[in-house]
């Protein structure tokens, strides 16, 4: 009596290795469909500036990342996988990919902008408020954004040297398409 499991065990493993595998799907279910491989692939920077705008940096670092390997390294890429990264405040992963966008592109005042943001952020105002100023020029004063960024870069300048003891927290607030505004942190009820 034994001898029939094991038999019928044999027998069905030799059957199921001469199946040939797969499913045969009909269109009206509920699985996945196959791929099609003349479809074309959304572009990785569409995709990931509208996961920064849904506030998913990370998701939006993966979908820069895809970018990167299909469009190189550009000033572009460079700079939307720099601002991901500052986003999720990685500022050391991000400064220097901003700082090779702004060599790539030196004319784009957005990049300009966000390296002073992180430069701020970093602690380092002096260089901070130079850059912000030269995105300022660019921009012709035009983006209140990068005017809003430089008055507060120029006013923890001018605080520095006379606040020494005061410590001020900063934040980053996202505005449009990968520019950042540095705003100050509420203070909490608690803390004073």
């Amino acid at each position: 009596m034994r001898r029939a499991p094991l038999g019928t065990a044999i027998l069905l493993s030799l059957l199921a290795a001469c199946d040939p595998g797969g499913q045969d799907v009909p269109d009206a279910t509920p699985f996945a469909p196959t791929l099609d491989p003349k479809g074309e692939a959304v572009d990785g920077l569409i995709v990931g500036h509208r996961l920064m705008d849904a506030n998913q940096p990370e998701l939006a670092l993966d979908a820069f990342t895809r970018a990167a390997g299909e469009q190189g390294l550009t000033g572009e890429v460079l700079f939307a996988l720099g601002s991901a990264n500052m986003a999720l405040g990685r500022l050391g992963q991000a400064e220097p990919l901003l700082r090779r966008a702004i060599i790539d592109e030196p004319d784009w005042p957005e990049a300009w902008n966000n390296l002073g943001v992180l430069l701020i952020e970093k602690g380092e105002t002096a260089e901070a408020v130079e850059i912000l100023r030269r995105a300022y020029a660019m921009d012709n004063g035009e983006s209140d954004a990068i005017r809003d960024n430089l008055r507060l870069a120029l006013a923890k300048q001018e605080n520095s040297v006379y606040g020494e003891g005061v410590d001020q927290d900063y934040i980053l607030v996202r505005r449009g398409s990968g520019q950042y505004t540095i705003r100050s942190a509420p203070i909490d009820e608690a803390e004073q």
